[in-house]
């Protein structure tokens, strides 16, 4: 399990801690949203614990990116599903984390986010929320991660540009990836010394520019004080919203936010299409390549015996886990652990989570099939769609289009999903 802190937070002996450049640096993973966009696939789960690439979750990137940058200092702030998600933190060990001093430290909700207290409240105030934790970790430097993005990045890297231009905070920026609507992120337009002189928040008409990845390089005590004035102009109730919605436009305003650019791939997963496009881009060679000796993605996982491959079956171009049987057809397609793909079943271009099973005769494609789930009919997202079937279900019945099914749902003829009802 993972560790609960609700003390004051130190570093150990002196008040030591992780130094870049000479100065103390806190990494905060925020792991609280509710990922509401993922629909069926996250109700039952927080969404940085969702499975990706077959044996990896999706809080690995940030947490295995932060073990390669050297920052071992790693508070990771949750509000959804806790155990979800703890139980795969198991304190910080694949991720060199579990240390006697520093290291991993859980943060539970806050009682504002716990109790909905405040109207709209968001990231911001999650940071708000833990300032008094912060101000007894005294660190010069907070780098803020969100928790369910696909990258790599060497985050000692990006504090020493911050440092080096004197940013109040440096926004980690990366082109808009193909496919991806602009409006759905934070968009910037920079100055060639690298200053941010304008910032859109989720606009309506994008800028055109770079988008932000939500990787946030602060000086500390800058970060702190924002917090406290935006807080105090704030209307009692009400919150102070996303990192875009203030925070960031503060610092803007004032001048003092610089870009670092994100030189290799990135991508949100916060939309079943993303996670859906994040696995043909890994099939592909185009995603963050998650072996790689100096940076590989690290995880923790259960053991199970090697995959089985019978006699009869075909796989092509696909990813297939620990614990798999495929006795049937597998084509471009990522199958987690403990998958069973019966004799006559196909799975084509498909995300299939652990322990889930295709029956003989089924055909899955264009789908995401969360765990546990048995298919035992047609399954077809169709030529631009993706169907979307939730933990558990049994689908006896065919499923067209862009269709979420519920978590532990059967699906017979004439079944309908709130997908088919809007």
């Amino acid at each position: 399990m993972a560790r609960f802190s609700t003390r004051s937070l130190s570093s150990g002996p002196a008040g030591r801690g992780t130094r870049v450049a000479g100065k103390k640096v806190l990494v905060l993973i925020l792991a609280g949203g509710k990922g509401e966009r993922l629909g069926v696939l996250t109700q039952e789960r927080a969404k940085p614990a969702l499975t990706f690439g077959g044996t990896y979750r999706l809080i690995d990137f940030a947490l295995s990116n932060c073990m390669h940058s050297g920052l071992p200092d790693v508070w990771v702030l949750e509000e959804y599903q806790l155990h979800t998600l703890n139980d795969h933190l198991t304190n910080g060990r694949p991720w060199d984390l579990d240390r006697t001093y520093g290291g991993l430290e859980v943060l539970p909700p806050s009682p504002d986010t716990l109790t909905g207290a405040l109207e709209d409240a968001g990231n911001a105030d999650a940071l708000h929320a833990n300032r008094h934790l912060i101000r007894s970790y005294a660190p010069d430097v907070v780098v803020v991660l969100s928790a369910d993005h696909v990258y790599t990045l060497d985050y000692a890297e990006v504090i020493r540009h911050h440092l080096k231009v004197g940013a109040a905070v440096t926004m980690v920026t990366t082109d808009l990836p193909a496919g991806e609507d602009a409006s759905r992120f934070g968009n910037v337009q920079v100055t060639k010394g690298g200053r941010v002189k304008r910032f859109a928040y989720k606009p309506g008409e994008p800028l055109g520019g770079p988008i932000t990845t939500e990787v946030f390089v602060y000086d500390a005590p800058a970060l702190l004080r924002t917090l406290d004035d935006l807080r105090a102009a704030t209307p009692d109730g009400q919150g102070l919203g996303d990192f875009g919605h203030a925070l960031i436009p503060a610092f803007v305003k004032a001048k003092s936010a610089h870009a670092y650019a994100l030189d290799g791939y990135w991508l949100d997963v916060g939309l079943p299409g993303a996670y859906f496009r994040a696995h043909q881009d890994l099939l592909a060679g185009r995603s963050v390549r998650l072996d790689t000796p100096e940076w590989p993605v690290l995880s923790s996982s259960i053991p199970r015996m090697p995959a089985r491959i019978a006699q009869g079956a075909r796989v092509e171009d696909s990813l297939v886990s620990y614990g798999c049987h495929v006795q049937g057809r597998v084509i471009r397609s990522v199958l987690s652990p403990g998958v069973t793909v019966e004799a006559g079943a196909v799975v084509e271009d498909a995300v299939i989570l652990r322990d889930a099973t295709i029956r003989a005769g089924a055909h899955v494609r264009r789908a995401i099939v969360d765990e546990e789930a048995v298919i035992a009919a047609r399954v077809d997202g169709g030529s631009g769609g993706v169907a979307v079937i939730g933990a558990r279900a049994h689908i006896a019945a065919p499923v067209k289009g862009d269709t979420q099914v519920e978590p532990g749902r059967r699906w017979r003829k004439g079944s309908r999903s709130r997908t088919d009802d809007e």
